[in-house]
């Protein structure tokens, strides 16, 4: 199997490394092929190497770049801004089973190895994850202290400030959830 394996590799680099051979066809027009006419004159060509160029990861122009989380420093950041956004300023949520989205706003975008953690109430609320748009399910009515955190593994990398939010919903105690008498039947 190893050798079937190393000619199949062996027999998809030969183009790569073929020799080029150029001649002049009867009407004057160049022709380039891998292997030499029979019978005309041909010239090889070598070929130049072709140019690549390495791009590395994009940094922030005022953030250095660490190849790994513990080369950081502590008192750095890696990212100039973390913040929830889109909560309401004065007024309280209006989400009647307790779902709703938060956005995130970082900068620079967040890195591949890092995810976002959402903190509600001072605990670690669901999974992390590595998009901008965290879900909150079910989460009881009342205040609660909202805040996201950049994780590297377990770590916890930079933290943002808390927000305070209050989730308005439906009172199921309410007398319209209770069910009316039925009104007696007419003889």
């Amino acid at each position: 199997m190893r050798l079937v394996l190393a000619m199949v590799m062996l027999t998809a680099a030969l183009p790569v490394t073929a020799q080029i051979y150029q001649y002049t066809d009867a009407k004057g027009n160049p022709v380039y092929t891998d292997r030499p006419p029979l019978g005309v004159d041909a010239n090889s060509i070598e070929l130049r190497s072709i140019n690549s160029v390495h791009n590395p990861a994009k940094q922030s122009q005022n953030q250095p770049a660490y190849a790994t989380n513990s080369e950081m420093p502590e008192h750095t950041a890696p990212y100039t801004e973390l913040q929830i956004s889109g909560l309401p300023d004065a007024e309280a949520l209006r989400a009647n089973n307790g779902n709703f989205t938060l956005r995130v706003q970082i900068t620079p975008p967040l890195a591949n190895q890092h995810r976002l953690q959402l903190v509600v109430d001072g605990q670690a609320y669901g999974a992390s994850s590595a998009t901008t748009r965290l879900q909150v399910n079910n989460l009881a009515r009342g205040e609660h202290r909202l805040a996201v955190q950049v994780l590297a593994g377990e770590q916890v990398l930079q933290s943002s400030d808390e927000q305070t939010l209050s989730v308005q919903r439906v009172h199921t105690g309410s007398p319209a959830f209770h069910t009316k008498p039925t009104p007696p039947a007419k003889p």
